[in-house]
């Protein structure tokens, strides 16, 4: 039997109310011996003092209990709501544990409330993703995926591959009748279709994963293209200072923006030349690693010779030498134009906005995959933020994106992995029993998602990051 916890649940720093919260098999108890003897109405609130194991007066209050199995946790829960001084609730918290509770560890509320079955791993960590939304779009995408949204298209997924597996494994069962099996139209359907579904997943779940967690967009190009007043206009602040000067930026300048309720982080660049100067080459350095680890770069020129220039320049910085991939309004224009990237598919090189700044934008961009812009001005940057926002939330439906992970995402690209590899051995031939092996391994790493197959210290590594009371 688990013992009783016990923790702060509401926020730091003081506020009209605060609330302790109890989960544990002497929860009521405990709470009793704080607050007294009081009525045992199941989620009715009953106004109490608190008080000391030396009976000083700590605070008065409301008690609330939630006995087992009817709470969060599953487990008996009791909530003390004090006066949110910070003091009295640690005070709460001390009386808690002189009475046989223990602290809790962050997130093991959390914690238990899916160990005994009351929520899933996938909600459980949309409850952090909530706690810690900065904008009301990403607390609505942790809300659908408390509500069970992302948990849900994952269980329909575990339920049409565990059919598959049935039919698969047949021919193992049945080894004279294997070849007739496989073939047959059900099997290559049903295994295509759960293909086309894993790959709808994991653009949704990379698409919840910017809403939930916010992006980074870097701004590259050439010294004085307009980088630094991009970011002032799209800051709607003085930010990057600006001059005439070549080279006034050195370092990264980082801003925050709420862009349409997507939390986005600007990264403002040195610019991207060639020069000798070793304080420059750094700046470069740093710029092709934002970039790099950016959700989206936005690269300025005002021409197309400055284009090429920085596709040139970003080619040497890519140590590997291999072709930067820059994607456009369409992936096969990209290739023919720019060459064929050959970063690998779990990791693909973030996308590009190629942005035309210091033009006259009542004339046409220099080509189709051209945003015109003035940043100077201020014109076609409304069009330019409708389109940073479009590109970052690409395979979300819309304005109902869930919450996702980056956890979420590898586990999903893994399955997929996995079912190609099934859809070859199938194509090839091959036995029965690897087909079923390569399945196996998909039904494994889609199970992790939402925790149906988990290691503890998986578990370990994800309720670590939860907030303590929770």
């Amino acid at each position: 039997m688990m013992d009783t916890i016990v923790a702060i649940a509401s926020g730091p720093g003081r506020g009209g109310v605060g609330v302790v919260r109890l989960s544990g098999p002497d929860a009521i108890a405990i709470a009793a011996a704080i607050a007294g003897a009081a009525p045992r109405e199941p989620r009715t609130a009953v106004y109490r003092p608190f008080r000391a194991p030396d009976g000083e007066l700590i605070d008065l209050g409301l008690v609330i209990e939630f006995p087992a199995p009817a709470s969060f946790t599953g487990e008996d829960v009791v909530e003390l709501q004090g006066h949110g001084a910070p003091v009295a609730l640690q005070a709460l918290v001390a009386a808690a544990v002189a009475a046989g509770a223990r602290e809790a560890r962050p997130g093991e509320f959390s914690e238990r409330a899916f160990l005994n079955g009351k929520l899933d791993l996938v909600q459980a960590e949309a409850i952090a993703d909530l706690v810690a939304a900065s904008t009301l779009t990403s607390a609505r995408a942790a809300l659908r995926s408390l509500a069970g949204e992302f948990s849900d298209r994952v269980s329909d997924l575990m339920r049409d591959l565990v059919g598959l597996r049935v039919q698969v494994e047949a021919a193992i069962d049945f080894p004279d009748e294997d070849i007739e099996i496989l073939g047959a139209p059900a099997v290559t359907e049903a295994l295509a279709g759960l293909l086309a579904a894993t790959g709808d997943l994991l653009d949704r779940a990379r698409a919840g994963v910017i809403v939930g967690q916010g992006a980074r967009v870097a701004l590259v190009g050439a010294p004085n293209v307009g980088k630094s007043t991009l970011l002032n206009r799209l800051c709607g602040e003085s930010r990057a200072i600006v001059t005439a000067t070549a080279g006034t930026t050195r370092d990264l300048l980082r801003e925050q923006v709420d862009l349409a309720g997507l939390a986005v982080e600007f990264v403002d660049t040195a610019g991207l030349r060639v020069t000798d100067d070793p304080i420059e080459r750094e700046g470069m350095r740093r710029a092709w690693d934002a970039a790099q680890g950016a959700n989206l770069v936005l690269a300025l020129a005002t021409n197309a010779a400055e284009a090429a220039e920085l596709t040139r320049i970003f080619a040497q910085l890519d140590k590997t030498e291999r072709p930067f991939g820059i994607i456009s309004r369409s992936q096969a224009e990209t290739e023919r134009t720019f060459g064929k990237g050959s970063q690998p598919a779990s990791s693909p090189a973030p996308p590009w906005l190629w942005v035309q700044n210091k033009c006259d934008t009542s004339l046409p961009a220099l080509g189709e995959q051209w945003l015109p812009i003035s940043a100077l001005q201020g014109s076609g940057v409304d069009a330019l933020r409708a389109a940073i926002r479009s590109t970052l939330t690409a395979g979300a439906a819309g304005d109902d994106a869930f919450a996702a992970r980056e956890r979420h995402v590898r586990a999903i690209e893994r399955a997929r992995a996995y079912l190609d590899a099934a859809r070859r051995d199938l194509e090839s031939g091959q036995g029965a029993e690897l087909v079923a092996e390569q399945l196996r391994l998909g039904q494994e790493a889609l199970g992790s998602v939402c925790g149906d197959i988990s290691a503890d210290d998986l578990l370990g590594e994800i309720f670590s990051s939860f907030c303590i009371g929770k």
